[in-house]
């Protein structure tokens, strides 16, 4: 069940874009953008006001790396998996990442503090690999500068 701001959110956004050309990717983008994630409870009432299926709402949501189902943690981690970063070490930082958050990529670690994404280039690629931490962008990242990254922001937590 949606909270009553978080229904109000979702309401206020579907009708400022529903009659957008292509309304669906605006619809989400808006509703994770004010709540953080687009809740499972939402995708009825955007089915319903798009005429769409819940299983096409569902299938974008689920498609795109960007969207969330669940809120994210306070610090939001994301590396570039895209081809330039992968060819500099992207892969190799994703593993490291994995392995000290403890998490499997696309997820929250177990202390609730970080959240572990992909994305799907930065525009660094001059400077590969690169990620974000809570929106900050980094370039030229590796295991140490990684560890460091995350041991600030896990200070702040």
């Amino acid at each position: 069940m949606l909270s009553e701001s978080v229904q109000a959110t979702v309401s206020q956004v579907l009708s400022s874009r529903k009659q957008l050309p292509g309304a669906l990717l605006p619809i989400l983008h808006g509703i994770q953008d004010a709540v953080g994630h687009i809740p499972r409870e939402a995708v009825d009432q955007i089915a319903r006001e798009l005429n769409l299926s819940r299983a096409e709402v569902h299938g974008v949501v689920t498609y795109y790396h960007h969207f969330r189902a669940e809120p994210a943690a306070r610090h939001v981690v994301q590396i570039c998996r895209a081809e330039s970063c992968q060819s500099m070490g992207a892969e190799a930082l994703w593993a490291h990442a994995c392995l000290r958050l403890g998490s499997d990529g696309h997820g929250t670690t177990k202390d609730g503090v970080f959240t572990l994404e992909p994305v799907y280039c930065l525009g660094l690629c001059a400077s590969s690999p690169a990620m974000t931490v809570d929106d900050k962008v980094h370039a030229r990242v590796g295991s140490a500068k990684f560890d460091r990254l995350v041991a600030q922001a896990r200070a702040e937590a």
